[in-house]
């Protein structure tokens, strides 16, 4: 995944990538098994070169796209974050992680204190999502990116969620940014702290300063991008990220799931407090 300063500063002006489906075309139909999802593909392609998507782009990011089964089960069966706050840190390596994070955190000090200078969030938060997403970058997933995401926009649970989040794929292979070959984790989300297309496009940040945005390669983009994301959903620096404190809603933002939510917050006061 790589994007340049000048992408990420003319996203929001690509609307021929982020337009919604017009009222004048028929929106492909949803379904709850993959029995219709062929149909789905061809007149979302409709759709969404009726909307500015070039075509080619469309014939390249679907060339290999097929109902992903495994993200379906993924998306039905999170029961995780149904667990309680103990539970979930004994399933999720918790311990492991504020262990790990720690070492994480000497060992980039550097790179931490400049994240934290540019905006104002601490390395806590940060190894803690970063070590609970994917290990530390060691485990990103093995779905096929346009596949997943194409999957959910096709599925009716969260039809119109995933959409915006196909098109902002789109958005990414059309600029040369995401392979429509790419892998990644079971919803399509991208790199070492797994964001969504949609959070690239909008909050993907060059942490290594080398022009560039790699969410996969570079640990500093990555972890750039994650405080980025961080401070567009509020964070205030210098503020406190407990549950009950100001900056918890920021974290908030990154997972729907409590347990979750509280798990970051945690994790990340172990590895602060070091």
């Amino acid at each position: 995944m790589r994007m340049t300063r000048l992408f990420l500063a003319a996203a929001a002006a690509l609307a021929i990538f982020q337009a919604v489906p017009s009222i004048a075309n028929a929106a492909p139909q949803c379904g709850n098994t993959g029995a219709g999802f062929n149909d789905w593909v061809v007149a979302f392609k409709q759709e969404a070169a009726a909307n500015g998507v070039n075509r080619s782009v469309l014939d390249r990011a679907f060339a290999n796209v097929v109902y992903n089964k495994p993200t379906i089960s993924a998306d039905r069966g999170q029961k995780s974050f149904k667990l309680s706050f103990d539970a979930f840190m004994q399933k999720r390596g918790g311990q492991t992680i504020i262990s790990r994070g720690k070492g994480m955190k000497r060992a980039n000090a550097a790179l931490f204190a400049a994240i934290e200078r540019k905006y104002g969030v601490p390395a806590g938060p940060l190894i803690a999502i970063w070590g609970m997403e994917t290990g530390f970058g060691n485990y990103m997933g093995t779905q096929h990116t346009m596949s997943a995401v194409s999957t959910l926009a096709y599925d009716c649970r969260r039809s119109a969620y995933f959409t915006d989040q196909l098109y902002a794929a789109l958005q990414l292979v059309g600029e040369g940014f995401l392979s429509p070959q790419a892998r990644g984790a079971a919803h399509g989300e991208i790199g070492q702290t797994q964001f969504l297309p949609r959070n690239v496009v909008l909050f993907g940040a060059d942490g290594d300063g080398d022009g560039r945005v790699d969410m996969v390669g570079s640990r500093a983009d990555a972890l750039a991008s994650t405080a980025n994301f961080l401070r567009g959903h509020g964070w205030q620096p210098g503020a406190g990220y407990q549950p009950g404190e100001t900056n918890f809603a920021a974290i908030s933002g990154w997972n729907a799931a409590t347990v979750y939510q509280q798990a970051i917050a945690y994790i990340g006061k172990q590895i602060d407090a070091n």
